[in-house]
């Protein structure tokens, strides 16, 4: 093995495989202390008329000790954005303040009921309220829910919306325009929605090709749903000619918020011409994420398109009060309840502790750091679109690959060694090799340049020891993967095994 290869990181985790819970313990252990029995003790077979277990259910039993152990070792085994820099591009992975987890957690909150009058929770109305007024101010876009639970979800109330405005006016449309480097996502919920999904693609410079828009563009579409800036971390200089376009025959214009952290509080969609607007509060306004949960998609519109918003809204009467009201003419309710509160709780400290000045420099930094990794990696990796990016940008491994070999997943497999989240790979589809980093705005100058040294020492690995870097990686709980057996023949439980 080459020198070079061997300076690497290769030593054994130190969060080895280990037993799970079932497997640790003794049938006397145990961590809780019950108290003294205060009622009358049934007959659990009597009373359940044959219905009680054959056998006791098979529960670990653990001592307290152990138990404390095993979730030390699993969130040791884990990563997350307070073990190292996180740059899954189109993710925002970014620090979050833990005094707005705070406020989450304070009781007049986290010990609300949503059933309860509302005239006992006017202050959770009062904060929903100025919420919504600041995601209206930051949007450029007036009217709000916060219902939603996730950008997914918000993307499909918006074109609900558009659907029950188009079919009020008795012009009901069959297909929704989106680029080639759209979110997964966006095709999905234009199926959903009924519609049928037309791509138009990106031009040279990486941005929508306008003429080809303007050729799709008829009476039958709906909508335009575009990402501003877009997956390949680039503005699109042509929006205002976008949307005029769409508006021109009569259809409305979608932004998906993913990438809203690379301009909140610099320039908003609504003034961009968008009819419509969904915010993933979960990554641009402070609530941590990942493995599914939790989330928030609060969609923002246009005034006339108020009028369809899911009920019932948060609102605030002349007389200081607070209420539910559903708009007349709504879509109906999209989510249980009033959405992800907490979710909502932490988005508005983070905006109130910001501000408009605040909001605007975290976008600003965010686009400087994506532009200071990418200018210390242009001359390692392949760069498609090299110019000036937004919050993130896409590079490439295709020269790593044919010259020795090394796939962009091979290059994240070794990341990890490095003690870094590998970047989000193969997206978007339109770009080979596809290395996508987002390092926001929250990661400092030495971890920028711990990450791009990182990268630079696995592309020389790659030319030393191609081998080595196919191999890794060598320092997690699991070695490389069979991934094709493991989507199509999962382990997703444990059993015990048979006796």
């Amino acid at each position: 093995m080459s020198d070079q290869a061997q300076a690497g990181p290769t030593r054994a985790s130190s969060a080895a495989p280990r037993a799970t819970i079932f497997e640790v313990g003794a049938a006397e252990s145990s961590c809780v202390l019950a108290p003294a029995l205060d009622v009358p003790e049934v007959d659990i077979e009597r009373a359940l008329s044959g219905f009680a277990r054959s056998a006791p259910p098979r529960l670990p039993h653990v001592a307290e000790v152990e138990i404390m152990r095993h979730y030390g070792h699993l969130a040791d085994m884990n990563f997350g954005v307070d073990s190292g820099p996180y740059p899954l591009g189109s993710c925002t992975m970014k620090y979050n303040p833990r005094i707005n987890e705070d406020a989450a957690r304070l009781e007049g909150f986290a010990g609300l009921h949503p059933y309860q009058p509302v005239e006992t929770v006017q202050g959770a109305l009062e904060l929903m309220v100025e919420l919504q007024e600041a995601l209206g101010e930051v949007s450029g876009l007036p009217a709000v829910t916060l219902q939603p639970a996730a950008g997914a979800h918000g993307e499909l109330t918006a074109l609900m919306c558009f659907k029950a405005a188009h079919t009020a006016a008795g012009d009901p449309r069959r297909k929704v325009v989106i680029p080639d480097t759209a979110h997964g996502t966006n095709p999905a919920t234009v199926s959903m929605c009924g519609y049928e999904t037309v791509t138009v693609p990106s031009d040279a410079r990486g941005l929508v090709d306008l003429d080809a828009l303007r050729d799709v563009l008829d009476t039958d579409v709906a909508a335009l749903m575009l990402t501003n800036p877009n997956t390949l971390g680039l503005f699109e200089t042509d929006i205002l000619a976008m949307t005029e376009a769409v508006h021109s025959v009569g259809a409305y214009a979608y932004c998906d918020g993913a990438n809203l952290n690379a301009i909140m509080g610099v320039t908003r969609p609504g003034d961009q011409g968008f009819d419509a607007l969904h915010i993933n509060v979960h990554k641009t306004f402070s609530t941590p994420h990942g493995g599914g949960g939790p989330g928030g998609g609060p969609v923002c519109v246009t005034d006339d398109l108020a009028r369809y918003l899911p009920g019932p809204l948060p609102t605030r009467f002349d007389d200081g009060s607070y209420a539910l009201v559903t708009p007349e003419t709504s879509i109906g309710r999209v989510r249980s309840f009033l959405g992800n509160f907490g979710v909502l709780v932490r988005a508005y400290a983070y905006v109130r502790a910001l501000g408009a000045e605040g909001l605007r420099e975290a976008s600003e930094q965010a686009v400087v750091s994506a532009n200071y990794l990418r200018i210390l990696l242009r001359d390692v990796f392949d760069m498609p679109y090299d110019r000036t990016c937004m919050h993130e940008f896409v590079m490439s491994s295709s020269s790593l690959k044919r010259a020795h070999g090394m796939r962009a997943l091979d290059v994240a497999k070794r990341l990890l060694d490095y003690g870094f989240h590998p970047p989000t790979v193969y997206f978007p589809l339109i770009v080979e090799e596809a290395l996508m980093l987002e390092p926001t705005e929250t990661e400092s100058l030495e971890s920028l340049e711990s990450l791009a040294a990182a990268l630079r020492a696995i592309a020389e690995e790659a030319s030393r020891e191609p081998g080595f870097v196919r191999d890794a990686p060598y320092t997690t709980p699991v070695r490389r993967l069979d991934e094709a057996r493991a989507a199509r023949d999962p382990v997703l439980r444990w059993s015990p095994p048979k006796e």
